[in-house]
């Protein structure tokens, strides 16, 4: 088999844009704005991360299914449940300090599955 026709298998990106065919975070078409997500389909994933923050700890949230106008009313909503600051960073939220277990109760209080990830 030559190395022309070799099938390549990639994991880097779940969802594609079914006008474009690109990955919807590099997606150029208003499909991916317009699209609902089914909650089912996607699992919230919350992690704590220390590393590069002067040792100050952040909790940081992502995979939400929906629109970056859903996350950022899921932030809102976190900020003052929780009476911490926070913000919208890259396609994820950070809270401000070590909130995973409370992070994890409001999104299953809302329907969304939630994990916790890394360590």
């Amino acid at each position: 088999m030559s190395r022309q026709n070799q099938t390549v298998f990639s994991t880097e990106f779940g969802r594609h844009c079914s006008q474009c065919g690109r990955p919807l975070q590099k997606c150029i078409c208003d499909l991916k704005n317009s699209q609902a997500f089914n909650p089912a389909d996607s699992i919230v994933r919350v992690r704590l991360e220390k590393k590069g923050r002067g040792g100050k700890e952040v909790t940081t949230v992502s995979g939400i299914p929906g629109t970056k106008d859903d996350a950022l009313s899921h932030l809102t909503k976190l900020k003052k449940k929780l009476g911490t600051g926070g913000s919208w960073k890259d396609g994820s939220l950070e809270i401000q300090g070590n909130r995973v277990e409370l992070i994890l109760a409001y999104f299953k209080e809302n329907g969304l599955p939630a994990k916790k990830s890394g360590g």
